[in-house]
């Protein structure tokens, strides 16, 4: 056989990916609606039922059928308060300006909510395109064709699932906390300079920032995940990584506070070393063990495969019972060393109290009850919103998603 290049290669592997099939997505929706609104219109050039389209086809179902509407709604009635002002006013600067101070006023009239300005937006164009009536209800209809084959097009061909990218998002902080961790280990050994200390300090601040990025992802993933015909256990998936995420957060914080913790150390100790030489040893090998348990329970949250999944479970409960016995031994020599040295007692209880804190976060019993409670609770809220919907599900014989 002979041999693929490695631009096609790579070329296969982003079509494949959510983008690139978003991307071809689009704009077959839009090529199939110009189609569509040629046959069915008089217009030579009918590019509003393209734009339509485009607009339409978000990156999930449940967008679609969530925004799409009311970007369509916010197009149509900027297309009719285009009708109006160019049969009565005709264009000029003066009716420009009466036409968008009205437009934005009545989008938030009908409620496009986000897509207000668009309202103004779809009144310029036809405004400025064409005076006449007849061409701006042409505009109308392209709209609706627009519409109609984007809407379509989610309903026949299901969006792509964003999970993948979620859980790589996910698996990417777990790394960026473990490696964090593995830095702590190594400054706690001898004596830490408050200057680099302090830098950990920032470093651990700027994960507020990396997780607000990761929860864009997510949130982008539960959408996906919504409504999708492709998926059967979305709600199932959802709640997954939404707790993951969260008990990423939380051990995040414990990490700022046990950074800071550090620090105060660094600047309690400048003199000598931050600890004894066998209480640094034990530390440094506290810390890999707790940032092995991030790692695994990253890999844990966001691996769908049964298999892959024991694994994983099965590291992190490795991980777990050494950082559980390391911390042990470590709280035992840090009762000898305020007992020997009582300056900062406080600090070292902290130390221990913020390990304590990861590792009931990432206990694998605690994860399991929180789950099911999430599960619940989530399942509680959607019978209530829709009681008729899931009835009609079931008489189907199909579980919602």
């Amino acid at each position: 056989m002979p041999r693929v290049s490695a631009p096609v290669v790579k070329l296969v592997q982003r079509t494949t990916e959510p983008a690139g099939v978003q991307t071809l997505r689009s704009t077959a929706a839009a090529v199939i609606a110009y189609s569509v609104a040629v046959w069915l219109l008089p217009e030579p050039a009918p590019l509003t039922a393209p734009l339509t389209a485009l607009l339409v086809v978000q990156v999930t179902l449940y967008a679609t059928l969530t925004t799409g509407i009311r970007r369509v709604n916010s197009v149509i009635v900027g297309v009719l308060i285009a009708i109006g002002f160019s049969s009565l006013v005709g264009l000029s600067w003066w009716s420009l300006g009466l036409t968008i101070f009205t437009s934005l006023l009545i989008g938030r009239l009908v409620r496009v909510n986000e897509f207000v300005p668009e309202v103004a937006i779809s009144a310029m164009l036809v405004l400025g395109v064409s005076q006449v009536a007849d061409t701006a209800w042409d505009r109308v209809w392209e709209t609706l064709i627009g519409a109609v084959v984007g809407l379509l097009f989610n309903l026949l061909l299901a969006p792509p699932v964003w999970v993948g990218s979620a859980g790589a998002s996910i698996e990417s902080l777990a790394a960026r906390m473990g490696t964090m961790l593995r830095s702590m280990g190594e400054e706690v050994v001898g004596n830490n300079p408050v200057s680099r200390a302090a830098a950990r300090l920032h470093e651990a601040r700027r994960l507020d920032h990396d997780i607000v990025e990761v929860d864009a992802s997510l949130r982008q993933a539960e959408e996906s995940l919504t409504l999708n015909p492709r998926v059967r256990q979305g709600l199932l998936h959802r709640v997954v990584l939404r707790t993951g995420l969260d008990t990423l957060e939380i051990c995040a914080v414990v990490l700022r506070v046990l950074s800071r913790t550090l620090t105060d150390l660094a600047k309690a100790r400048t003199e000598e070393s931050l600890f004894p030489a066998d209480v640094s040893e034990l530390l440094q090998e506290l810390f890999g063990h707790l940032a092995d348990a991030l790692e695994s329970f990253a890999v844990l949250v966001t691996t769908q495969l049964a298999a892959d999944a024991e694994a994983a479970e099965e590291r992190l409960a490795e991980a777990l019972v050494r950082s559980r016995a390391t911390r042990d031994r470590v709280a035992d020599l840090l009762l000898e060393d305020v007992q020997e040295h009582p300056r900062q007692w406080q600090l070292h209880g902290a130390l221990l109290a913020e390990i304590d804190r990861v590792l009931a976060e990432l206990d694998i019993e605690e994860r399991t009850k929180r789950l099911g409670e999430e599960l619940d609770r989530r399942s509680g809220e959607a019978h209530a919103r829709h009681p008729r919907l899931r009835a009609l599900l079931r008489r189907l014989g199909r579980q919602p998603v």
